[in-house]
């Protein structure tokens, strides 16, 4: 039997989350075509006849302008010193950019096992072009790594993917029992969910300048009641959020509560504040308020 954790690395928006989803056949993390939608790293557990993978999805690596900036950088580095295999993962669909040069010449630079995971192969419809942009992810590294082309949205070539993950893994028994796909807790998942139907309504300076974090949770037969914040830097922002009389507030908070009873199978009671924080992606007490502190 076969066991490991895997660790998967890569500039925003190269499909990091959806891949981990698709993986998993739920979802465990949020994912959107926003940059830093994933600010912390996040187990998701895979268990099948063959071993378990304990999968470790971190934060799109990009330079930081902020002491979050920092955190989200931070996050990705210390998943691959105990990774006993690290999946690079890139967008197929075009050429090595400079963010994938410096991850390679700064993060994997390491004896661990790499695979180079081609992501988003099925937006490109010529195949000639698709093994342009291969080798120049290939010239990224002095020895020849193996490569594998997915489609994290569609599900094309995951089944192989797996099995190619687990020749890459030491034998060892489960981390984990069989039941458990992650280590995050119903607080994680809802302040999660809350900030993800912020990414998906609003535009500009909000989605990176918000905070989500659940002040109370009480957890019923019937029902679950969570009470949570909101934080934003400014006043303005603040409007925003709330929008013309409540009408962005209280879009995020039913369609937040919708997908919170869908995990829970039961109902959910959802009250939202926003509150103003300035600054506080700069503020070393702030982010370690919000939960954006280094865990090992």
């Amino acid at each position: 039997m076969k066991s490991g954790f895997v660790s998967i690395i890569g500039r925003p928006n190269v499909g990091k989350s959806t891949l981990l989803n698709q993986i998993l056949g739920q979802k465990i993390v949020i994912a959107t075509d926003k940059a830093q939608t994933t600010r912390k790293r996040i187990k998701g557990i895979l268990t099948t006849e063959e071993g378990q993978i304990v999968f470790v999805d971190t934060p799109g690596v990009h330079k930081p302008l902020n002491k979050l900036g920092e955190f989200l950088l931070d996050e990705a580095k210390i998943s691959i010193p105990d990774a006993d295999l690290i999946l690079f993962l890139v967008d197929g669909s075009e050429p090595a950019g400079k963010g994938d040069e410096w991850i390679a010449q700064n993060l994997l630079q390491t004896n661990i096992p790499i695979i180079i995971v081609m992501n988003k192969v099925d937006k490109v419809k010529n195949l000639g072009k698709v093994e342009e942009n291969l080798l120049t992810y290939k010239m990224l590294f002095n020895e020849n790594l193996p490569i594998v082309r997915i489609s994290a949205k569609t599900g094309r070539n995951i089944d192989t993917f797996i099995k190619n993950i687990y020749k890459k893994l030491p034998e060892g028994l489960p981390m984990y029992p069989d039941d458990v796909v992650t280590e995050e807790t119903m607080r994680d998942v809802t302040e999660e969910i809350i900030r993800e139907k912020i990414l998906l309504n609003t535009s500009d300076e909000i989605p990176h300048s918000v905070a989500v974090r659940v002040d109370n949770y009480f957890e019923q037969e019937d029902i679950d009641k969570i009470y949570a914040s909101i934080y934003c830097e400014t006043k303005s922002q603040k409007g925003i959020l709330i929008g013309k009389g409540g009408s962005m507030l209280k879009k995020i908070g039913t369609e937040a509560r919708k997908e919170l009873e869908t995990i829970t199978e039961k109902k959910v009671y959802l009250e939202l504040n926003v509150k103003v924080e300035k600054d506080w992606r700069k503020k070393q007490s702030s982010l370690k308020n919000f939960g954006y502190e280094q865990v090992d």
